[in-house]
């Protein structure tokens, strides 16, 4: 399986840097990844829901180590590209994905 397609969503909170979404095989989308800055710079952050008792757990997560760190890579990759992008066109922020699904209903 591999991924066919990064799409970056720029944020400018202070912790949210992007959202992301990946599609494999050209089939097969995953919405809502987060980049975000934690504490040891920035991070792909898998989508999640909270629980009851305001614990989060993943949606959808790699099983592999491996596959975990080249999904980083692309995404990463992806973010730092969309960054030259927004630089070089002086946009800010571009709409997160519920934006352009609310907007498509």
């Amino acid at each position: 399986m591999k991924i066919t397609e990064v799409r970056i969503f720029p944020k400018t909170e202070e912790k949210l840097k992007a959202y992301a979404e990946i599609t494999f095989d050209n089939v097969f989308v995953v919405h809502n990844l987060r980049i975000i800055s934690g504490e040891k710079g920035l991070m792909v952050c898998m989508p999640s829901r909270k629980k009851k008792y305001g614990t989060f757990k993943d949606i959808a997560h790699p099983i592999t180590n491996e596959f975990r760190a080249e999904m980083e890579k692309i995404v990463m990759d992806a973010y730092y590209k969309k960054l030259e992008e927004v630089k070089a066109s002086g946009v800010q922020e571009s709409p997160s994905q519920e934006d352009i699904s609310a907007n498509e209903e």
